[in-house]
């Protein structure tokens, strides 16, 4: 298990991604695997980064365990900010075009779909959200 605190900003975006993706890299994580894990860090960190110390700033930390039966890879991310569980929020209507779909919701939409576990808690005064994705 491994784990980075840093500021929750976008700009830290890449810094999570590149520290999660030295820990796959660790267990030749297929590139498929690996694409839909950076979109879900893209996604969660941005979402942290944007509403969760709105307007002010704060730390977030990700937690990183790799699994060997199956191989998998279960990120945490947990942040002090608002109370939100994102699992909650409808899932956008995807049938009909963009031009007709309401603003948001699509970026956790694709985490959902694409991750094989995701579950939320608010524990200690904290956002506590886990991913899970096995990788073969």
């Amino acid at each position: 298990m491994k784990e980075l605190t840093l500021a929750a900003t976008v700009e830290n975006i890449q810094a999570v991604t590149d520290f999660v993706n030295e820990q796959l890299e660790t267990v030749d994580c297929p590139l498929k695997a690996q694409m839909q894990v950076d979109i879900a860090i893209d996604e969660l960190f941005g979402n942290i980064a944007h509403y969760a110390y709105a307007p002010s700033t704060g730390d977030a930390t990700v937690r990183v365990e790799i699994e060997e039966n199956p191989l998998a890879v279960t990120l945490t991310f947990t942040d002090c900010g608002t109370p939100y569980n994102p699992l909650t929020q409808a899932d956008p209507d995807v049938t009909l075009c963009a031009e007709e779909r309401q603003a948001g919701g699509l970026g956790i939409f694709m985490v959902k779909k694409t991750m094989d576990e995701m579950k939320y808690e608010y524990n200690d005064s904290k956002n506590i959200l886990t991913i899970r994705k096995i990788l073969n």
